[in-house]
Formats: structure tokens, C-alpha cells, sequence
């Protein structure tokens, strides 16, 4: 079944329950998400009703504390898409106002959960705050909910190496470069979706075997390089990436250049979709003495993502098709 969404409480549709439903941003949809995800659709398959998260947009940093910059690991579409493949009935992306924050935990559990949404079930992480100014946890969802006719459910946290699998834990790591434990975090890959750099007379058929992304806003990895798989156009293709600011050239513009390994000729324009999974970090950014000591650089670079390739080929028969899927 397609999961369906809501972008506004007016496009749920009457008497819209029953519903076993969760709350959060899911930013990174990481592997603690996918727990309590899991547990929604297996509940609301038991009590047969429908499983649905209900996420916020913009991310609620971004209205209550602007100054403070936040780069996210999955902007929205990529975030429905990675929820769209849970299994999960609907998704309600709620639009996030200083109105809607000052809604208290009763309004909230009331109107959105029982009277739009049906609930009959909520699960949550114990670290689970909502209402203005977050002061309601999951002590009050649970005291809520037997008022209102559902109950709360609590999951203890997902660990990796004793560390609590979060949203910030994730993007710490990314931020760092540590596309290993990321990988572990999410349960994936860490990835990026763009297209190619404006302005730079991409044809029909592209020749290059490099291409720049354009300008990102998102979270990205640390400055450095990294083995990859660049999707074009659906078309991946192993590739070893630099983001930084190209420092031996002088250049103060952060650029984001993947070299494509086993590169034939593609179709390429402005707007071809582009998606770019980290595997792996070489090392990070340097400024080296002249031209000559970079490319020779590059060229150690370009031998050990060979290397990495080769060796999943080797152990698992990967190739650059499997390696995107």
C-alpha cells in the first residue's frame, strides 16, 4: 500500500481512525526511529488500525531558536521517502508555527490526537516532551491518554557502543566524518540529493568524468575526501569525492567534486537529479605545497577507492549497481 500524506490537519479525512500513532521530527529516520516505527505498524496491524507519524515542518529549531543554525540529515522529501519504505498508512507533516507551539499538552493530545487523528495508541521515546514549551513528558501523554481514550506506550532508547541513538548523535558524527558510524547510526549509508553545479555548460552527453554539486545547504560531511557512490539519474557509479574549499588553488567557496571511477558518457543537465552516498573517508583536507603534490595526491586517493571497490567486489560480489540500492 502507498502511504499517504497529509500536509495540513484539513486534508484528513472525517473519523479518520482508529490510528496507533507517533510524534517527532525523524530527522535521519535513524535506527531508534525505525524501532518505535516498527512497533506502530505492528501494533496498528494487531489492533487494525491505520500507523501513522506525525512530523513537523520546518523542523521546530528553525522557528524557536533561528539564531542557532541547524543543518539537517534528511530534508523533508528524502525524510517521507525513507518513512514511505516503513510500511507505515500516512504520514501527517504538521506546519510548525509559533501558533502551533504554544498549543499546551492537553490541546494537543485533544484536538490533534483524538479528534483529527483517532488515537487509540502513542508511542514515544522516553525522552519524549510536547506542549508549550515542552514542559509535558511522557508521564503526562500516559495521564492524557486515559483521559482521552488512548494509551502511551514508552520505548527505552536504541544504543550503539553505549551511546543513545539520536538525531544529534548522528549529525555529530556526519559533522566529524565518520561515515563508518554513521552508517551504523542510520542503518544506511549517509547520503546527499542534488544536481549538478549551475553554469558550467553541461550538454546532452557529458564527457568528464567529474562533476560539482550544487551549492548544498543541508548537513554535509566534514571538508575531505571519501569514497562514494554517485547516482546519475538513477545511474550509480563509484566515485571518490572532495568537499572542501580548495585550498592549494586559493579558493574560499566550499565545493562539493565527485570523480567518477568507472565513468562512461551520461546525459547531464542543469537539473538531473543527483544522489551521493558517503562509504567511507580517505582523509581530510589538506593544502598541499603546489598542483603537482595534489594531483599526485589525488592519484593515491583515486588507488585506494579502487581498492575499497575492489575489495566488495571480491568478499560480496557488490558491484556499483548493488552498492546503491
Amino acid at each position: 500500500m502507498t502511504m499517504q500524506i497529509f500536509r495540513s490537519l484539513q486534508e484528513i479525512p472525517a473519523h479518520y481512525g482508529p490510528s496507533v500513532v507517533t510524534i517527532g521530527n525523524f530527522d535521519g529516520v535513524h535506527r531508534g526511529h525505525q524501532a518505535v516505527l516498527s512497533e506502530v505498524i505492528e501494533r496498528a496491524r494487531a489492533l487494525h488500525a491505520r500507523s501513522v507519524a506525525v512530523t513537523f515542518e520546518p523542523h521546530p529549531a528553525r522557528v524557536l531558536r533561528p539564531q542557532t543554525p541547524l543543518r539537517l540529515i534528511t530534508p523533508l522529501e528524502e525524510k517521507l521517502t525513507l518513512l514511505a519504505q516503513t510500511s507505515l498508512d500516512a504520514v501527517l507533516v504538521l506546519p510548525f508555527t509559533h501558533r502551533l507551539s504554544r498549543l499546551t499538552a492537553p490541546e494537543f493530545a485533544r484536538g490533534i490526537l483524538r479528534d483529527v487523528l483517532g488515537a487509540i495508541e502513542v508511542q514515544e521515546g522516553e525522552n519524549f516532551r510536547f506542549g508549550a514549551d515542552a514542559t509535558a513528558d511522557v508521564s503526562e501523554l500516559a495521564i492524557l491518554g486515559k483521559e482521552l481514550g488512548f494509551q502511551a506506550r514508552v520505548h527505552r532508547p536504541t544504543l550503539w557502543r553505549r551511546i543513545v541513538v539520536s538525531s544529534s548523535v548522528v549529525r555529530a558524527v556526519i559533522a566529524d566524518g565518520n561515515m563508518r558510524a554513521a552508517r551504523q547510526l542510520l542503518g544506511r549509508p549517509f547520503e546527499i540529493i542534488s544536481t549538478p553545479a549551475p553554469g558550467r555548460g553541461y550538454g546532452s552527453r557529458y564527457t568528464v568524468p567529474t562533476i560539482n554539486l550544487a551549492n548544498y545547504t543541508e548537513l554535509l560531511p566534514a571538508n575531505g575526501v571519501y569514497i562514494t557512490c554517485l547516482a546519475v539519474n538513477g545511474e550509480p557509479f563509484q566515485s571518490v569525492t572532495n568537499i572542501g574549499n580548495r585550498p592549494t588553488f586559493g579558493k574560499d567557496s566550499l565545493a562539493v567534486e565527485s570523480h567518477i571511477l568507472n565513468f562512461n558518457p551520461i546525459e547531464l543537465k542543469e537539473r538531473t537529479p543527483l544522489r551521493l552516498r558517503f562509504l567511507d573517508r580517505i582523509r581530510p583536507e589538506i593544502q598541499w605545497p603546489s598542483p603537482q603534490a595534489l594531483k599526485e595526491q589525488i592519484d593515491r586517493d583515486i588507488s585506494r577507492a579502487r581498492h575499497y571497490f575492489a575489495l566488495f567486489d571480491a568478499v560480496s560480489g557488490m558491484t556499483p549497481r548493488s552498492l546503491d540500492s
